[in-house]
Protein backbone atom coordinates (compact mmCIF):
# COMPACT_ATOMS: atom_id res chain seq x y z
CA UNK A 1 0.00 0.00 0.00
CA UNK A 2 1.39 3.39 -0.96
CA UNK A 3 1.88 6.06 1.66
CA UNK A 4 1.29 9.45 0.05
CA UNK A 5 1.26 12.92 1.54
CA UNK A 6 -2.33 13.77 2.49
CA UNK A 7 -3.60 10.20 2.54
CA UNK A 8 -6.41 9.14 4.87
CA UNK A 9 -5.38 8.28 8.40
CA UNK A 10 -2.14 10.29 8.22
CA UNK A 11 -1.16 13.50 9.97
CA UNK A 12 -0.68 15.26 6.62
CA UNK A 13 -4.23 14.28 5.59
CA UNK A 14 -5.57 15.60 8.88
CA UNK A 15 -3.72 18.90 8.37
CA UNK A 16 -5.08 19.23 4.81
CA UNK A 17 -8.64 18.67 6.04
CA UNK A 18 -8.24 21.11 8.92
CA UNK A 19 -6.85 23.70 6.50
CA UNK A 20 -9.85 23.23 4.25
CA UNK A 21 -12.17 23.74 7.22
CA UNK A 22 -10.28 26.78 8.47
CA UNK A 23 -10.16 28.61 5.13
CA UNK A 24 -13.74 27.60 4.26
CA UNK A 25 -15.05 28.94 7.58
CA UNK A 26 -13.01 32.12 7.17
CA UNK A 27 -14.45 32.61 3.68
CA UNK A 28 -17.99 32.15 4.96
CA UNK A 29 -17.39 34.50 7.89
CA UNK A 30 -15.94 37.28 5.75
CA UNK A 31 -18.71 36.98 3.16
CA UNK A 32 -21.46 37.03 5.76
CA UNK A 33 -19.93 40.09 7.41
CA UNK A 34 -19.99 42.01 4.11
CA UNK A 35 -23.12 44.12 3.77
CA UNK A 36 -25.17 43.36 0.68
CA UNK A 37 -23.71 39.94 -0.11
CA UNK A 38 -27.21 38.50 -0.46
CA UNK A 39 -27.86 40.70 -3.52
CA UNK A 40 -25.82 38.33 -5.68
CA UNK A 41 -26.70 34.69 -6.22
CA UNK A 42 -23.03 33.87 -6.83
CA UNK A 43 -22.11 34.99 -3.31
CA UNK A 44 -24.91 32.92 -1.79
CA UNK A 45 -23.75 29.96 -3.88
CA UNK A 46 -20.22 30.50 -2.55
CA UNK A 47 -21.50 30.36 1.03
CA UNK A 48 -23.49 27.19 0.32
CA UNK A 49 -20.61 25.40 -1.41
CA UNK A 50 -18.10 26.44 1.27
CA UNK A 51 -20.56 25.17 3.88
CA UNK A 52 -20.65 21.81 2.12
CA UNK A 53 -16.86 21.76 1.87
CA UNK A 54 -16.49 22.60 5.56
CA UNK A 55 -18.89 19.83 6.58
CA UNK A 56 -17.22 17.27 4.29
CA UNK A 57 -13.71 18.21 5.38
CA UNK A 58 -14.62 18.32 9.06
CA UNK A 59 -16.16 14.86 8.83
CA UNK A 60 -13.06 13.46 7.17
CA UNK A 61 -10.79 15.27 9.66
CA UNK A 62 -12.67 13.61 12.51
CA UNK A 63 -12.31 10.26 10.73
CA UNK A 64 -8.57 10.89 10.27
CA UNK A 65 -8.23 11.81 13.92
CA UNK A 66 -10.01 8.62 14.95
CA UNK A 67 -7.82 6.53 12.63
CA UNK A 68 -4.67 8.17 14.02
CA UNK A 69 -5.69 7.67 17.63
CA UNK A 70 -6.75 4.04 17.18
CA UNK A 71 -4.02 3.19 14.65
CA UNK A 72 -6.54 2.00 12.02
CA UNK A 73 -5.80 1.82 8.31
CA UNK A 74 -8.32 3.71 6.17
CA UNK A 75 -6.73 2.75 2.87
CA UNK A 76 -9.11 0.13 1.58
CA UNK A 77 -11.07 0.12 -1.65
CA UNK A 78 -14.45 1.05 -0.16
CA UNK A 79 -13.21 4.01 1.89
CA UNK A 80 -11.01 5.35 -0.90
CA UNK A 81 -13.86 5.12 -3.44
CA UNK A 82 -16.09 7.12 -1.11
CA UNK A 83 -13.34 9.67 -0.47
CA UNK A 84 -12.61 10.08 -4.19
CA UNK A 85 -16.23 10.63 -5.17
CA UNK A 86 -16.91 12.99 -2.27
CA UNK A 87 -13.73 14.98 -2.81
CA UNK A 88 -14.25 15.37 -6.55
CA UNK A 89 -17.91 16.38 -6.25
CA UNK A 90 -17.09 18.85 -3.50
CA UNK A 91 -14.09 20.20 -5.44
CA UNK A 92 -16.12 20.78 -8.60
CA UNK A 93 -18.90 22.56 -6.70
CA UNK A 94 -16.41 24.68 -4.78
CA UNK A 95 -14.43 25.66 -7.86
CA UNK A 96 -17.56 26.67 -9.75
CA UNK A 97 -18.75 28.76 -6.80
CA UNK A 98 -15.36 30.45 -6.39
CA UNK A 99 -15.17 31.26 -10.09
CA UNK A 100 -18.71 32.65 -10.13
CA UNK A 101 -18.09 34.79 -7.06
CA UNK A 102 -14.78 36.00 -8.47
CA UNK A 103 -16.51 36.99 -11.70
CA UNK A 104 -19.16 38.98 -9.87
CA UNK A 105 -16.49 40.61 -7.70
CA UNK A 106 -14.55 41.70 -10.79
CA UNK A 107 -17.78 42.96 -12.33
CA UNK A 108 -18.54 45.09 -9.27
CA UNK A 109 -15.01 46.38 -8.75
CA UNK A 110 -13.67 46.99 -12.23
CA UNK A 111 -16.55 47.14 -14.68
CA UNK A 112 -19.38 48.79 -12.76
CA UNK A 113 -17.11 50.75 -10.38
CA UNK A 114 -19.65 50.06 -7.64
CA UNK A 115 -16.97 50.29 -4.95
CA UNK A 116 -16.35 53.98 -5.62
CA UNK A 117 -19.84 55.41 -5.77
CA UNK A 118 -22.78 55.30 -3.32
CA UNK A 119 -24.29 52.98 -2.25
CA UNK A 120 -20.90 51.44 -1.56
CA UNK A 121 -20.42 47.71 -1.98
CA UNK A 122 -17.93 45.82 0.16
CA UNK A 123 -15.50 44.91 -2.61
CA UNK A 124 -12.58 44.30 -0.24
CA UNK A 125 -14.58 41.79 1.79
CA UNK A 126 -15.79 40.08 -1.38
CA UNK A 127 -12.24 39.82 -2.70
CA UNK A 128 -10.92 38.48 0.60
CA UNK A 129 -13.71 35.92 0.84
CA UNK A 130 -13.06 34.71 -2.72
CA UNK A 131 -9.32 34.45 -2.02
CA UNK A 132 -9.92 32.41 1.14
CA UNK A 133 -12.37 30.17 -0.71
CA UNK A 134 -9.84 29.62 -3.48
CA UNK A 135 -7.19 28.57 -0.94
CA UNK A 136 -9.70 26.17 0.59
CA UNK A 137 -10.47 24.74 -2.85
CA UNK A 138 -6.74 24.39 -3.60
CA UNK A 139 -6.25 22.31 -0.45
CA UNK A 140 -9.25 20.19 -1.44
CA UNK A 141 -7.80 19.75 -4.93
CA UNK A 142 -4.57 18.44 -3.41
CA UNK A 143 -6.37 15.92 -1.23
CA UNK A 144 -8.70 14.80 -4.04
CA UNK A 145 -5.69 14.27 -6.31
CA UNK A 146 -3.98 12.17 -3.63
CA UNK A 147 -7.14 10.12 -3.04
CA UNK A 148 -7.43 9.44 -6.75
CA UNK A 149 -3.85 8.18 -6.95
CA UNK A 150 -4.29 6.03 -3.86
CA UNK A 151 -7.40 4.46 -5.37
CA UNK A 152 -5.51 3.80 -8.60
CA UNK A 153 -2.75 1.95 -6.74
CA UNK A 154 -5.10 -0.51 -5.06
Amino acid sequence: MKELFGGPGRVSGLLLRLGQCLFGCASIGVMISAPGFFNSTAFCYLIASMGLEVLWSLGLAILDLHALSSKKNLQNHVFLSLFVVGDWVTAILSLSAVCAAAGVTVLYARDLHSCKKPPYISCNEFQLSVALAFISWFLLAISSHVMFWLLATI
